[in-house]
């Protein structure tokens, strides 16, 4: 077990708790957390690039002149893709590029991502995150007293990430704050900071260390 602290909005530490080992105590892969950010990107990708060969362009399939005799090079139709508006040659068609990454290596590509932050210590962990209302000035003052950077990436639990806690961190460009169900290995190497609160860090060592076993 790794002993945390854990602070309070004005920075101030107000109790540590346990975090397993399988979260927080992992090593650096970097060879799994390519795979896991490559899966990532890959998987972003549409895949709907589409052009035309010379079969599916519209217009007529009539030989514009007569092959010999003209002095002309020989053509065969107006889709030829040597003419304009004809088809492509080789162009890019619709495809699926989904990625798959195994559970196992998902789950230890996110706790050595993890890992890696709390041991550059730009991990913090904060007790509860909740607004009033939603104010850019109180997100920024929360960052401010946590020493936190603006790059800083926010995984609140699935009951704390509601509308007024996304829109105090929507107006800050460097900031992201996601639920647990969003935490990616991308998002967490991608900022330099990273802020958990206590519910979000049960959520993680669920979705981490908890199914190991089911697997």
């Amino acid at each position: 077990m790794i002993e945390i602290e854990v602070k309070q909005v004005d920075g101030s530490i107000a109790e540590s708790i346990d975090v397993e080992d399988e979260l927080l105590g992992q090593d650096f892969h970097n060879d799994l957390l390519y795979r896991a950010v490559r899966t990532y990107q890959t998987n972003k990708r549409a895949g709907t690039s589409s052009t035309k060969d010379r079969s599916e362009v519209t217009g007529s399939n009539k030989k514009p002149w007569r092959q010999k005799g003209t002095g002309r090079a020989r053509v065969g139709s107006r889709a030829s893709p040597l003419w304009r508006s004809g088809g492509i040659i080789f162009g890019p068609k619709p495809k699926d590029y989904e990625m798959e990454l195994p559970k196992k290596m998902k789950r230890k590509a996110l706790a050595s991502a993890l890992s890696t932050r709390y041991d550059e210590g730009t991990l913090c962990v904060i007790d509860k995150l909740e607004f009033e209302e939603p104010k850019t000035k109180k997100g920024l003052a929360l960052l401010a007293s946590l020493e936190l950077t603006d790059n800083t990436l926010i995984i609140c639990s699935q009951g704390e990430a509601n509308w007024k806690v996304r829109k105090s961190f929507s107006n800050i460009p460097t900031v992201n704050c996601i639920s647990t169900s969003q935490a990616s290995v991308y998002e967490i190497l991608r900022h330099e900071g990273i802020l958990l609160t206590k519910e979000s860090v049960k959520e993680l060592e669920n979705r981490v260390v908890g199914q190991t076993t089911t697997v």
